[in-house]
């Protein structure tokens, strides 16, 4: 193991500066020194999907994993979009949400970024984890939560969303993009007042956040994901011991719900989102992800939709 101090020497200066950057994006937002990212670059659309000739059956927001950093999708990020727009023609889908960037700037637009990119490209995801952990801390989660919220809500308008409507809202998340969908759920709640819907797919989040404004919370998970397992030994608001946490009152009150997602993994050739990898039914595991989620979101866009809370 003589490379562990060696790999513990370079990357603990790098940890720390990551940790000192997250935080500067997030106070940059509060102190208002800088004005956050509201158009798209041309020939980016605000919503793909059903057009404006066709009333959408709900509006699904996609927050991607740590690899987000541009406005377009990850690869396999895309992936999933991609099929669920394919099958379900009735949502309006956004995916250019940044859920690691209180100013909405993506990562890899930024010209220091793209320089260091070219050597140290662990940087970017480094980057993202430091954003997830300022996220979940106490001390800076209510400003970051405002933020993206409100950042999602204004592209929810961009892309056709009537505050009132009663359409629902659909955040699709995958693994620390759940953090910041169920911090965004207030802010979300407080301005479009729409019925909003949570779906985690191998979700890292700190458990803390309030998802009273929420219609419920729908977990998919897998006793082979090792990375969602950290998250729920890693922040005590997860333990079922502090019953105080949104979390925890969330599932008391029945708002979450478990899917089991077995054999898929979080990440690689066997991920919830892999199209080369089969279950013993046949269907690839992106296959069986999308008809998971199609199938929970149709529950809210039926006919007898459900009032909204609050």
């Amino acid at each position: 193991m003589t490379w562990f101090p060696l790999v513990a020497l370079v990357l603990g200066p790098l940890l720390l500066v990551e940790a000192l950057l997250a935080r500067y994006e997030v106070m940059l937002y509060t102190a208002g020194w800088r004005t956050p990212v509201t158009d798209l670059p041309p020939g980016l659309p605000y919503a793909r999907g059903a057009g404006p000739d066709r009333p959408p059956a709900a509006y699904l927001v996609y927050l991607d994993g740590i690899g987000k950093r541009r406005f377009t999708d990850t690869r396999d990020g895309g992936q999933l979009v991609k099929a669920l727009i394919a099958a379900a023609p009735e949502l309006r889908v956004l995916g250019q949400v940044q859920p690691y960037s209180p100013l909405a700037a993506p990562l890899a637009d930024r010209p220091v970024w793209v320089r260091i990119r070219r050597h140290a490209g662990l940087l970017l995801f480094l980057h993202n984890v430091m954003q997830i952990f300022v996220a979940a801390d106490r001390r800076y989660r209510p400003l970051y939560n405002r933020a993206v919220g409100a950042q999602i809500a204004g592209q929810l308008r961009r892309a056709g969303y009537r505050p009132h409507s009663g359409v629902p809202v659909v955040l699709l998340s995958y693994s620390g993009g759940a953090q910041v969908a169920t911090g965004a759920v207030p802010e979300l709640h407080a301005q479009l007042r729409s019925p909003l819907l949570l779906i985690t797919l191998g979700g890292f989040h700190n458990g803390a956040n309030d998802l009273s404004d929420a219609l419920h919370l729908h977990r998919l998970t897998s006793a082979h994901d090792r990375i969602e397992r950290v998250g729920t030994w890693l922040f005590p608001q997860r333990w079922p011991l502090l019953r105080g946490s949104g979390w925890n009152r969330a599932r008391r009150a029945g708002r979450v719900t478990v899917h089991r997602m077995d054999p898929a993994t979080h990440l690689g050739s066997r991920s919830y989102i892999s199209p080369r990898s089969h279950r013993p039914d046949g269907r690839s595991h992106l296959e069986h992800t999308t008809d998971t989620v199609l199938a929970l979101i149709r529950t809210v866009t039926a006919s007898d939709r459900p009032s909204e809370p609050g």
